[in-house]
């Protein structure tokens, strides 16, 4: 699928999406021209940047992140990568968007962390989609300092629209579990950085209340919190959205049978459920087709489809001012609540 030509008329937000996990053939061939890398045949290509049918695993899944990220080692790549992806998320019918990357991963060819958070930010600059960027630490073995550094480069850039508003915590979490990076979002909450952590994907609803008891104002995926019925009263009462990403959540195993997929039920408990793409080029997937999927598995109705984007907006890691813009687009009145 082209994505960067399926126009919409719709209007959307997406607050879950990697970077590196929407990089297209399009992008990839942009990316290899700009830099005088030869890249495989087209089929081969597509093989590369897409998920597999036998992908058994989130594990199996991240490899298909290999490709991108050997595009995105320089300023120009970043830069252009960001752009091409805001441009076709505009087309999209996508109204505001928050793109992570983790800058740790960019620096194989002389970039710093820095190096590489100013060029996305320049590529975010030159396009015309209001976004905002969020830093992503890793989960893994050998990289605290890598981790803490990206702490620090997200205190100096840190703003409250347009730029770095937040920052993840990705990775395979079923390996590297979330109770294990304590310090570093106490380091976080210091700095007053809001974050989001990828959480209830790979692991169970344990790894949702470690992130909860961090300090995190949203979780990524969030799958597996029905597991624990107090935990969903907690994150219900303290407002914290749940970034969904069906078409990845089905990929990935993270539910056994999407006919159990807990999105519905989350919103119906009254917990802030988002729909998000995650990673739409591995995927082969837009927002659109998020809402259309959801739709089609439970039969979503106009009133939820404004509730799942007014969360979006609620949630969103932005300014008050950019906020009541997007609700004016969206027809919702104010915070939580619909305009019929």
């Amino acid at each position: 699928m082209n994505m960067s030509i399926v126009c919409s008329k719709d209007k959307y937000i997406d607050l879950h999406l990697h970077l590196d996990g929407a990089v297209t053939p399009e992008i990839a061939h942009r990316l290899a021209e700009m830099q005088g890398i030869t890249l495989p045949d087209d089929d081969i290509l597509e093989e590369q940047l897409s998920v597999q049918p036998d992908c058994s695993s989130l594990n199996d899944f991240l490899k298909c992140f290999e490709l991108p990220v050997s595009l995105l080692q320089t300023k120009e790549a970043l830069s252009e990568c960001v752009y091409m992806v805001c441009t076709s998320l505009k087309e999209q019918g996508v109204i505001y968007a928050e793109i992570r990357f983790a800058p740790q991963l960019h620096c194989q060819r002389g970039l710093t962390q820095e190096d590489a958070v100013r060029a996305v930010l320049d590529g975010l600059e030159r396009s015309s989609l209001s976004a905002s960027v969020i830093l992503c630490c890793m989960r893994g073995s050998g990289n605290e300092k890598e981790n803490f550094e990206t702490v620090e480069v997200a205190k100096k850039y840190l703003t409250n629209e347009g730029g770095v508003t937040a920052i993840d915590l990705a990775g395979a979490e079923a390996l590297f579990p979330t109770k294990n990076y304590r310090e570093l979002f106490a380091r976080a909450r210091k700095y007053g950085i809001p974050f989001t952590i990828h959480a209830g994907e790979a692991d169970g609803a344990d790894s949702i209340r470690a992130a909860v008891e961090f300090g995190a104002v949203r979780i990524g995926h969030g799958v597996r919190c029905f597991e624990d019925k107090a935990l969903m009263e907690i994150v219900r009462k303290n407002g914290i959205a749940f970034e969904m990403c069906p078409t990845s959540n089905r990929q990935t195993h993270s539910v056994k049978d999407m006919s159990d997929y807990p999105l519905m039920a989350y919103l119906s408990a009254g917990i802030k459920v988002t729909i998000n793409t995650d990673d739409p080029a591995i995927e082969r997937t837009t927002i659109a087709e998020e809402y259309r999927y959801i739709q089609k598995l439970f039969g979503l109705d106009e009133k939820q489809k404004k509730q799942l984007l007014s969360n979006a907006v609620d949630a969103a890691f932005t300014s008050e001012r950019v906020k009541s813009k997007l609700r004016r687009e969206l027809g919702i009145a104010a915070e939580g609540v619909l305009d019929d």
